[in-house]
Parts: structure tokens; sequence; C-alpha cells
């Protein structure tokens, strides 16, 4: 079977131009704010790097075309991204940061004609950002999914919604929430979830207090909401009710794939900063780039790089064959977030004393990249599924040998 990793070469030239603009308009924004993206101006500097993206053409890579973006595939965002995230900034330029990313990606999969109209259509040219709201407050839904506890019950004109989140990135500021609430059975079942849309500024969504996390480069933060009896008609209901779980998958897969894709851009920089200092470094008689204890860093980095590639490769593949993926996604995200922090580490201490500094971008990106073993489902809950699908197989095939 023929195999061709070459992207076509509309795709290179947009990977090339996204280069160019992120070193030219984004990476000096970022070094003088030390990666905090309140400091550099927020919502102001939001808007200013996308008309930059936009004049430059490099603006919405994902998004669909009738929607004034690209219309990438799975493939073909992977060089493209990787380029956006070599600056923290970059994402947030080319309004492929997360969530808004990942919620252009499933409301063009999921929602109806008005809902596009109304949600997907300003979200993709950037005119408003969006917030996906599922995570809560223990007991509720974390890495369990299924400990969904906000609850949307039926009321005369829609249904009404109450319940608390958490960990919402992005939540202040937003201009709509895509909110996860239980629409049938108990906290704790299979199913029963559902996903609403709602206008961040309808009576009963309250956006409470930011949580002071490790990374400070995601616009809008990470905060508590609160959802206190809203309500909403029954077109806010985004697919069909009891389905929500299932279109869930249709958004978290490429999700976590496309943070692979961003942040190994950063370690990308990362590495990078790493090399140059070691090559003109001078140490023990010799650069510290040709010492064996060097090398060994720089090596391991450059094998981490390009496995993580070779793994996003495949997971990207079976996602736009249309199938699932399910597995391929947990093994590359699972890898890829241990990967990125060890490219960034390695680069750190290649860097020595300046490697924790801030004259260098090594300890900011250390600070950003560590996280990722976290969102979007820990390392630990992936092994699990990766474990219990590999187990189950094993089972199935022995029970149809007998």
């Amino acid at each position: 079977m023929p195999i061709d990793l070459s992207q076509p070469s509309e795709v290179q030239s947009l990977a090339e131009r996204t280069r160019a603009f992120i070193r030219d308009h984004v990476l000096s924004v970022e070094d003088a704010h030390d990666g905090d993206i309140a400091a550099a101006g927020g919502e102001k500097l939001r808007i200013e790097l996308q008309q930059a993206a936009r004049d430059a053409g490099v603006f919405a890579p994902h998004a669909p075309i009738e929607y004034g973006g690209h219309g990438l595939d799975m493939s073909s965002r992977a060089p493209v991204f990787e380029e956006a995230g070599y600056s923290l900034f970059g994402p947030t330029a080319l309004n492929i940061a997360a969530p808004d990313e990942g919620n252009v990606h499933m409301l063009a999969h999921i929602a109806d004609p008005e809902q596009k109209q109304q949600f997907l259509a300003p979200l993709a040219r950037g005119e408003v950002r969006s917030a996906f709201a599922m995570t809560e407050p223990a007991p509720g839904a974390g890495s369990d999914p299924s400990a969904l506890s906000t609850r949307a019950v039926r009321a005369d004109g829609g249904w009404r919604i109450t319940g608390h989140k958490w960990f919402i990135t992005g939540a202040d500021g937003a201009g709509f929430f895509i909110i996860m609430a239980r629409t049938s059975g108990e906290p704790g079942q299979r199913g029963g979830a559902t996903m609403f849309l709602a206008p961040a500024d309808s009576p009963g969504i309250r956006v409470g207090r930011h949580l002071d996390t490790l990374d400070k480069s995601m616009i809008g933060g990470h905060c508590e909401v609160f959802f206190d009896d809203l309500l909403v008609p029954e077109s806010a209901v985004l697919g069909e009710v009891d389905r929500g779980f299932e279109y869930a998958q249709v958004r978290l897969g490429p999700a976590r794939m496309t943070h692979v894709m961003r942040w190994l851009g950063a370690a990308r920089r990362g590495h990078d900063v790493a090399l140059a200092h070691v090559a003109q470094r001078e140490g023990f008689g010799s650069r510290l780039g040709d010492l064996g204890m060097v090398q060994k860093m720089i090596a391991d980095n450059e094998i981490d790089i390009a496995a993580t590639r070779a793994l996003l490769t495949r997971a990207c593949w079976e996602l736009d064959r249309g199938e699932p993926a399910a597995n391929a996604t947990s093994i590359a995200k699972t890898y890829a977030a241990e990967a990125i922090f060890r490219i960034v580490d390695r680069s750190m201490q290649m860097c020595g004393g300046l490697g924790v500094s801030a004259d260098l971008p090594l300890a900011r990106l250390s600070r950003e990249v560590r996280p990722f073993r976290i969102y979007d489902g820990p390392s630990e809950v992936h092994r699990w599924a990766i474990a219990k699908r590999a187990v189950s197989a094993a089972k199935r095939a022995k029970r149809e040998s007998e």
C-alpha cells in the first residue's frame, strides 16, 4: 500500500506563511509580557492579532470555507497548528485556541442551520469567543463524565438548567456557552446528557472567580460558572436530547489532537532555544553541544518530536476517515502530553540558570505545557482506557477462538 505523508502545496504554503507571521508579529508580544495574555491586553490584543492574521491570510485555518476559514481537515491542520503554537499567543491570533477551535469543529458537525448562523458564523469569524461548560466540582463530572450533575428539566418555553461548573476555559468574556446538562438518569449512570447553546448574557448565567492555574496564555481564564434556573428555548438543544455524551466525542478526540499540534509547536520553540544556546556556549573545554550528556538530551528531544508527530499523523488519519479513533487519540494525547513536557524540561536543563529565568522563554513554556497531562483527560485515565480496550480485545479473541 503506497504511503504518502506529504502535504498539499496549499497546506505547505499556509504553514510557511503561518511560520513567518508568528515570528514577525506574535513572538515579540509574547516575550514582552512573559506569556501572560491578560497582561498583554486580553481581548484588545486578541482583536489586534486576529486582524493581523486576516491581513496575512492565515486566519481560521480550521473553519469551514463558507464561514471565512480555510476548511482544513485534521491531517492538514497539523503543520499549520504546530507553526501557530510556536508562540503561546499564536493560536489566539489565528482563532484556533481552545476552546473556540474545538467548538467551531463541533458546531460545524452538529448544529442546525439556524444555530450555525447564530453561533458558528460569528465564532469562526472571531467576532465572539465561546466556552464549553462540562467540568464540575466534586462529586460532579470531571475525568468521569458520567458523574454529570448539572440538571436540565423541561419547562414552559423550553428547558431550565441548574448547576455549577468550574475550570471553564474562556468563560470570562465569552459570547456564548455550550452547556452539558443531565436530562435523564442520575449521576453515575451512562448517557442522559444533552448539550445546550446559550448566549452569555442570558438571565441565569453567572461567571464566578478565575481559578488561578499555572498557565497564563488562554484568554478568558479558567472560571467557575453558575447556571441558576437558566431558561433556554427548545431551539437551544444542540443535536438531540440525551445524546450529549455521544456528540461530545465529535469534539473531544479532534480537540485533543489540536492540543498536541499547538503544544508541540511550543516544545519546538523550547528545543530551538536550547540548541542555539548549546551550539555557542563553551564549558569544560568545548561547546556544550559537543558534550555527550548534552547530545543525549538533544537526541531525546528529536526523538520525542518525531514520535509525537508520527502518533498524531495516525490519529488524524483515522479521524479524517470518519473513524472514532478513540484509541489512537488516547495514545497520541498521552504520549504527547508527557513528551512535550520532557522536551521543554530537557531544554531548560541544557540552558542551566538561564533556563529557569525570564531571559529565555523556557520557564514559561514549562508552566504552560505541564497542565496538558491533566487537561482533556489525565494521562492515567487515558492509560486506563487504552488498557481496557486491549484486555477486551484479548478476551474477545479468546472467545472467538473457542
